[in-house]
Order: structure tokens, then sequence, then C-alpha cells
């Protein structure tokens, strides 16, 4: 056999990548430019808050420093700095702090009654069918759509002692006589009543909210956990309520926030007088500021409303940052 005399082909060296070039630079400006944008973006809406809300709110802590009444009010005498003593004055009253107490306890009746109410209603969505579903979201929007005072009006006429369509109802029940009861001669039984009807004015929100979040529970999650023997309790519990927990700590809040500023429902069920068996926060600062004419210690308790409502606010961030960073 001879001997093969061919020439290998000569393999072309592998060619080395080029060297990456330096982006620190342009990526520095970019990022800059970037950071820049959203601010420039909410420049407006910060602008027209800043104009609509900080004079009132610096107006409202001056007033509370300061003694000022109805001379005051008309220019005859100079307001007067008496520094903390509107705060002492109310924080000293013990029927300032039995109106913090109701106001507590009517806002957190309030936020557990609309998100039990809108969680079930929003749970009955998921398993009607879609005319069904359709019907509930119109009737949500129109009764959320309806303004306060006509809503506070019908309610009125529900629960009217002589004409209430309620009392006609439960007196058809078997030893139940309610013709002719007043839900308003108790400040306890005319709470419950105003608390309904927040509780039907905040149901709509929250139901079409947790409606939208329901929609983001993966099925294959469902499936496996009664795959795995859990119950309907079982699988809301371990699978729908952890994805739902960003949502719900916002309604809570933000229905919180709502409930603790309760302020025309009060207002128009009373006639306008609050007695104090109904005062809240809000209607206590307008009957002390309005009423009273000592606008030093209304503004004093409106401040210390925005205070504890602030201390709400840090609660949500804080949980809000905890869910971030459990993700």
């Amino acid at each position: 056999m001879s001997a093969d005399t061919t020439t290998p082909a000569k393999v072309p060296p592998p060619r080395q990548a080029p060297p990456p070039r330096t982006l620190g630079a342009p990526r520095r400006k970019r990022t800059a430019r970037g950071t820049g944008i959203p601010w420039l973006l909410l420049a407006p809406c910060l602008l027209i808050l800043a104009l609509v809300m900080g004079y009132p709110l610096v107006r409202l802590v001056t007033l509370s420093f300061q003694s000022f009444g109805q001379s005051q009010l008309w220019g005859f005498k100079p307001a007067e700095w008496v520094g903390f003593d509107n705060f002492s004055g109310i924080l000293g009253d013990s029927e300032f702090w039995g109106v913090v107490v109701r106001t507590i306890v009517f806002a957190a009746g309030s936020v557990i009654f609309t998100m039990v109410a809108g969680m079930a209603l929003a749970l009955l969505q998921q398993r009607v069918s879609g005319w069904m579903k359709t019907l509930i979201n119109i009737v949500l929007v129109a009764s959320w759509g309806m303004p306060v005072i006509v809503a506070t009006t019908v309610f009125k006429w529900l629960f009217d002692t002589d004409y209430g369509v309620f009392n006609a109802v439960l007196s058809k029940l078997p030893g139940v006589d309610m013709v002719g009861h007043n839900w308003f001669a108790s400040g306890p039984q005319g709470l419950l009543v105003i608390m309904l009807l927040v509780v039907w004015g905040a149901v709509p929100f929250v139901v079409i909210t947790l409606s939208a979040g329901l929609t983001q529970v993966p099925q294959e999650l469902e499936e496996a956990a009664r795959l795995d023997g859990a119950g309907a309790w079982g699988v809301f519990r371990y699978v729908t309520l952890p994805i739902l927990k960003p949502i719900i700590v916002m309604l809570t809040t933000l229905s919180v926030i709502w409930d603790m500023g309760v302020f025309p429902q009060v207002f128009v069920m009373r006639g306008g007088h609050p007695e104090s068996d109904f005062q809240l926060l809000s209607t206590y600062s307008y009957d002390r500021a309005f009423v009273v004419n000592d606008y030093g210690q209304g503004s004093a308790i409106a401040l210390v409303t925005v205070v504890l409502l602030l201390g709400v606010v840090a609660v949500y961030m804080r949980q809000m940052l905890q869910i971030g960073e459990v993700e």
C-alpha cells in the first residue's frame, strides 16, 4: 500500500471574541434619565395635590395651636397662640375618649362586615353562571354609584319607626313585634343601622377587587390541594387566602381609613345634629369647630384623627414590605 501523500487541510485557529466594550458611562446616563422620567410624569399630579391639600393641611396644623373663634374669624381679634392647650384640653376630656372608642369600634365592625360579605360574594361569583355574574356586577356597580345622600335617605325610610319596611318584615316572624320600634332611640342600635349603610356602600368595591384577584389564583394549585384531601375550607385557607393576602391587606387598610372618616352617613341620618351617642371623630370635630365655634379645638381633634390614620398607613406599609420580602 502506498503512503498517503495528500497535504492535510489547515484548520484556522479559533477566532477570539472581541473584548467587551465599556458600557459604564452610557448605562449610568440611562439610569439617571430613567430615574428622572417617573418623577417628571408624576410632577403635575404632585403639584395639584400640593395646591389642593397643602394649604388646608398647613392651616389645620396652624389652627390647632391657636385660640380661634368667631371673633378671630371675622377679624375683630387676632389669633392667639396657645401652644398645646387645645390638645391637652381634648386629651383630658372623657367625652373625647368616649368618641375615640366609639369610632374605633364602629370602624372595626364596618371593616369586618365589609370584608366578610365582600369575600363571600366574590367567592359566590366564581360559582354562578355567566349571565348571573353579569347581573350581580350590574347591581354592585349601581349600588356603588348611588350618591351617599340618596342611599342614606333610602335607609332612613327602610328603618323608619312608623313606615319602615324592615320593621314590617321582622314583624312577620313568629313571636316578633317590631311595629313602631325606633332604631335610633339608643346609640348602639342607631350606629348599627349606620354601619349597615356604610357596609352596603363599601361592599361593591371589595367584591369587584377580590373577584379580579380570584381570577389570578392558579386552578392547578386548587386541584392539587383537593387531590391531597383538602376540603373547601382547606383550599381557601391554604391556597386562595395566601395569594389574595396583598389585596386583602390593601382593601382592609383602605376600609379602615374610609370608615374612620365616616361623616355624611351620620350627619344626614341624624338630620344634621348627631346626638352625643352618635358622635364619631369626624362629626365631633365638626361640632367643636362649627357648632361650638371653637375652631382651634376642632382642628386639634382633626389632627389627632390624621395621626391615628397615619398609624394605620404605617401598619399597611409594614405589611406590604414584609409581603415583598417573602416574595
